[in-house]
């Protein structure tokens, strides 16, 4: 788990640019993580699906500062509307990666971002956001150091988003990403995301995610407050220990195309990671009375129509409907007609697997 292969070489070449943009993807967890230590290191493996629709848009604009000092010097522009607030997160993600990245406080920063999706809505906002910018100021980096490889310019990228969202670092590519050491999993670490190196059936091709807005506001408890409190939870190890062998329990259900395998251990996963809000210490629930109303209309629906359709949750209200393209027109009837009525302002977004980030 060294990271000193990220600490830069000396660059060679000055920047000529005075703009990069990025889009890129949340993504959804199949297998959760939940519990980290260190900075932003996992305390178990988890594999996600990369979203298409849901994405953040983002552009560094940037200027030589003619005296650096000891502060950043950054700006905020969401929605184009400038966003103070959100500029302590990040100053403090500058500075877990100025040592890999050492050039930031020689630059004036304007980050110009938005999203196509609601902040703080449970659609990891966080993941999307510092993923594209983590992927700009790696783009000024190569412009200054030409001969990194590729590889190492994604594994980079990756690295750097994880110090600002964990989640982030499996946006970057797609259609599946695993972040966090497994045995199973060839190349797998806990300080950078990596595609998911294993055969995937066809059925999960173009695999459908629509996301259902129960609650469009604030959560009440972070994320990593919730993380935090798995320290001393008293389930925590055996929580760990069961995403570990879920994580080989999904590579053949990958393979295989096994859908009933993957709707049961998809919807268990999404259970537990509420089950360990529910007995930490102090105890909290995301979930709200429309989100369980959901989930039983989605089992009904299963059950009596056979459609493998299936959920899963973040931490947070909403719900995340999954299901093959094959039943892309059964299911978003039944979405529209059953479950929209559960949702803030009958407000859902259709969405499905993509292959990552792109440069614009």
């Amino acid at each position: 788990m060294t990271t000193t292969k990220f600490h830069p070489e000396p660059y060679t070449q000055a920047l000529t640019t005075k703009s990069v943009s990025y889009e890129s993807p949340s993504n959804i967890a199949l297998i959760k993580y939940w519990g980290k230590h260190g900075i932003q290191i996992p305390k178990n493996p988890s594999i996600s699906f990369t979203l298409n629709n849901c994405k953040t848009t983002t552009t560094l604009s940037y200027e030589k500062r003619s005296e650096p000092g000891d502060a950043y010097e950054l700006k905020v522009i969401l929605d184009g509307k400038h966003k103070p607030g959100f500029e302590p997160k990040i100053h403090q993600f500058f500075g877990r990666i100025e040592a890999y990245l050492p050039f930031i406080k020689d630059y004036a920063f304007t980050i110009e971002t938005s999203n196509s999706f609601p902040h703080s809505s449970g659609i990891a906002s966080s993941a999307s956001g510092l993923s594209a910018l983590a992927l700009c100021l790696m783009e000024m980096e190569r412009e200054m150091q030409p001969d990194m490889t590729l590889k190492h310019f994604k594994q980079k990228a990756s690295f750097i988003a994880r110090l600002g969202s964990g989640s982030g670092c499996r946006s970057l590519e797609g259609p599946i990403m695993v972040w966090g050491e497994h045995a199973d999993v060839d190349g797998s670490s806990d300080v950078y995301g990596v595609q998911y190196p294993y055969q995937i059936h066809s059925v999960f091709d173009h695999y459908q995610d629509t996301i259902l807005l129960v609650d469009k506001g604030e959560k009440p408890v972070s994320s990593t407050v919730g993380h935090n409190l798995m320290h001393n939870h008293a389930y925590a190890a055996s929580r760990f220990d069961q995403a570990v062998e879920n994580l080989s329990r999904i590579i053949p259900i990958l393979q295989e195309g096994d859908l009933d395998g993957f709707v049961a251990l998809v919807e268990s996963e999404a259970l537990t990671l509420h089950a360990m809000m529910l007995t930490s210490n102090p105890y909290f629930i995301l979930m709200k009375p429309n989100t369980l109303h959901i989930i039983d209309k989605i089992w009904e629906y299963r059950r009596e129509t056979g459609v493998p359709v299936c959920f899963t949750l973040d931490a947070g209200a909403n719900v995340h409907v999954l299901y093959p393209e094959k039943d892309k027109e059964a299911v978003q009837g039944f979405i529209k007609n059953d479950l929209s009525k559960y949702c803030q302002d009958n407000r859902y977004i259709f969405d499905n697997v993509g292959n990552g980030a792109i440069k614009l």
